[in-house]
């Protein structure tokens, strides 16, 4: 009996570390996106930033930075509920209204990841 449930034990965490996804941090989450969105400074600071042409001048830019281009190639996979919606809503703003801000970023993206996997 002791055996079974050793081998019940070791299926359990072998299962649960298959399963476990690997998840973005959610320590900056409630960015108010909108308001990034609305102020034209603070959305230029960020755009920047995401496009190595200025520093990044915040922890969440610069966090946001590091995933952006393997989130937007994933699909969010890693991703929170909370990050796919700030995504969603920034693409959808950009789209919109700088819609050649936001094809020269996703350009870039493409290229970054590119470079990344040495093509």
């Amino acid at each position: 009996m002791a055996r079974l449930s050793f081998v019940l034990t070791i299926i359990a965490v072998t299962l649960a570390c298959v399963l476990a996804e690997e998840t973005y941090s959610t320590r900056y989450d409630n960015v108010d996106i909108d308001g990034v969105l609305s102020n034209e400074k603070l959305r230029m600071q960020y755009y920047n930033c995401f496009m190595d042409t200025a520093p990044c001048k915040t922890a969440d830019a610069k966090f946001f930075k590091g995933v952006i281009g393997e989130a937007l190639q994933t699909q969010c996979k890693k991703c929170s509920e909370k990050q796919k919606a700030l995504l969603d809503r920034m693409a959808d703003w950009y789209t919109k209204n700088k819609p050649e801000q936001w094809d020269a970023f996703v350009r870039k993206t493409v290229e970054d990841a590119l470079k990344k996997k040495g093509y």
